[in-house]
């Protein structure tokens, strides 16, 4: 396990295997545990770098302390500081793709690459209801599984994999949404991203930038990943179909390819 200190908190985080290093970001939900089945992908051919953020998996909590998304990515920023690293690939989805954004308008230098999945520019007042919503239901575990996971999964996905995602539902509402710690830091993570806002800074950014899409993503809609796109010069858009929010885990594969093709591919651009 390694930890570095941030403002006196520790920051959990990990690295996997060698060569040009790659960051993933995690969504609200999630921690590096969650990357488990990406590992030994992502880690063949490059240094794979993942980090809980403030209030997530085995970071410390931030029991009565507010903060940004803004000050996520300076938890980023002292982890590569601390690990001597001054060129990333950056691959965020949801979240921690408005992390990666955050990150990025401040710290471009730093940034080789940009991989955003499910991302928007701004909490609308849309997703802003969403995440007040969550919150509401937070005291009860059924009331927030409910509330939350759903519309994280695209409905051919929920459906097909009704078994796999009823396990899901027991393991939840019995082991996770039934911790107050853990329901403490899910509410202080979604008020973090209620004044997202970077539309103003986003044609400042001047790497390769990968933005993708969902078809039936109800969390952030394609629309906002579209406004990505129109705001990032020379940003390219991929659009997955019948996928939701949750698409690392509704395409694996595809995730996969599109991160590992687009980091590691060394043209980029090609003259017709």
């Amino acid at each position: 396990m390694s930890y570095i200190k941030y403002k006196e908190k520790k920051v959990y985080y990990e690295t996997h295997g060698q060569g040009k290093p790659l960051v993933l970001l995690n969504g609200i939900m999630m921690s590096t545990l969650s990357w488990k089945v990406f590992i030994d992908a992502f880690s063949k051919s490059n240094q794979l770098i993942l980090v809980d953020f403030l209030d997530q998996g085995r970071t410390d909590k931030m029991e009565g302390i507010s903060y940004t998304q803004e000050e996520q990515g300076e938890v980023l920023k002292t982890l590569l500081d601390e690990l001597n690293i001054n060129k990333i690939n950056i691959v965020g989805i949801s979240y921690g793709g408005e992390v990666a954004l955050e990150f990025a308008v401040k710290y471009q230098q730093y940034i080789e690459k940009l991989v955003l999945f499910n991302t928007t520019a701004k909490t609308s007042p849309w997703l802003r209801d969403i995440g007040t919503g969550w919150n509401r239901s937070a005291s009860d575990a059924l009331d927030y599984y409910c509330t939350t996971i759903p519309v994280i999964y695209s409905p051919q996905f929920y459906t097909e994999k009704s078994e796999w995602m009823d396990k899901r539902k027991k393991f939840l509402t019995e082991n996770v949404f039934n911790q107050k710690p853990f329901m403490d830091s899910m509410i202080r993570l979604t008020e973090s991203a209620e004044h997202h806002d970077v539309v103003d800074k986003l044609s400042s950014i001047k790497i390769p930038t990968l933005i993708v899409c969902c078809e039936n993503d109800y969390i952030t809609p394609m629309s906002e990943q579209k406004q990505l796109n129109e705001l990032i010069q020379g940003s390219q858009l991929v659009m997955l179909p019948n996928t939701g929010h949750a698409s690392m885990y509704e395409r694996p594969v595809v995730f996969a390819s599109l991160v590992l093709g687009f980091i590691n591919l060394e043209q980029t651009e090609f003259i017709i």
